[in-house]
């Protein structure tokens, strides 16, 4: 079966641009966008609203190629399980469009590029730190965790929480409480936003033998762990405001509605753990919601709403004194 599938895929790469859409596949794009997301967040809040239009293409060339590196290596050494998943068998290794050796090729080249990209253009921390999370996913998550504990993805969330620390040290040339914070907060986001998948898609993970949580411990048991994350997560959000007041309150409304309607679905499925309309729910809106938690941070960082807020203080305080 395996043959016939190498043997037609063959014939579509007489095409070249059909070549480059098998490598671009390879890279994970979809992953790629909501991880350039969090790291443009961390720029725009380590500059205070004023980025360089430079270093903020650079940055964000140099995480796509970091991220696709990754992602490549993962999809060459899941390639196995892969081939059996119904969802994954098309990808361009388990059916014969790529072949393994210049799978690995192209995974090295995009990482070169990446650190010598940030080296030169941004800085050697913010390389290192790209470089750092190819290792973190390929050798902590994809070899070690994902086929051997149920914690597969809280340990290896942390991969998924790098970028901002390289769009903060890109800007900055260091880390502070604030970058770590953005850390935090992607980190306690993953489990939830993952096994929320995991029990969409369990029957499919249980087929490949990968341990993850509800294959193990049940649905039940994951919704209560999704809850915790998500209970822990909200609150967690708000420091950025207090006490680092890296944010205002612009970003502290956003945060706060979006985290009632991510609870608001976290307990829904914790009602009813089984139900994988509500599990799908949750999976998509916590998408929706660091994109829109990332774009609260950006927003509030900018002059303009620092110029709003402080005119709409200035009203109240005015306001107040003369009523007073």
């Amino acid at each position: 079966m395996q043959e016939i599938i190498q043997t037609n895929s063959s014939r579509h790469h007489h095409n070249p641009l059909q070549v480059l859409k098998s490598y671009y596949q390879l890279t994970k794009p979809r992953i790629i966008l909501l991880l350039l997301i969090t790291t443009a967040a961390g720029m725009w809040l380590a500059a205070e609203g004023e980025v360089d239009p430079l270093l903020l293409l650079v940055t964000m060339v140099g995480g796509t190629l970091a991220s696709g590196a990754a992602n490549t290596i993962n999809c060459l050494y899941d390639s196995d399980i892969d081939y059996i998943m119904e969802r994954t068998r098309w990808r361009p290794i388990p059916s014969g469009r790529v072949k393994p050796r210049d799978a690995m090729i192209f995974a090295i080249a995009l990482a070169i590029a990446s650190f010598t990209l940030l080296t030169v253009f941004a800085n050697l921390l913010a390389a290192l730190l790209a470089m750092s999370g190819i290792v973190f996913y390929v050798a902590i998550y994809t070899h070690w965790l994902k086929r051997h504990s149920t914690q597969n993805i809280v340990i290896g969330g942390a991969a998924g929480a790098i970028p901002p620390l390289v769009g903060w040290a890109a800007v900055t040339g260091d880390l502070s409480w604030a970058a770590v914070l953005l850390f935090v907060i992607i980190f306690l986001w993953t489990p939830p936003h993952f096994w929320a998948l995991a029990i969409m898609i369990r029957d499919e993970y249980q087929d490949v033998g990968v341990p993850m949580l509800p294959v193990i411990e049940g649905d039940e048991l994951t919704a209560q762990q999704i809850w915790i994350y998500s209970l822990v997560l909200i609150p967690t959000s708000l420091l950025l405001v207090y006490p680092l007041h890296t944010s205002g309150w612009v970003y502290g409304a956003i945060a706060l509605v979006l985290g009632a309607i991510f609870l608001q679905k976290a307990w829904e499925l914790l009602q009813t753990p089984h139900n994988r309309d509500v599990a799908r729910s949750l999976f998509k809106y916590s998408i929706l919601y660091l994109m829109l938690l990332c774009a609260g941070m950006v927003v509030d960082s900018l002059p303009a709403t620092h110029d709003m807020t402080m005119a709409v203080a200035q009203t109240w305080q005015t306001w107040v004194g003369v009523n007073s």
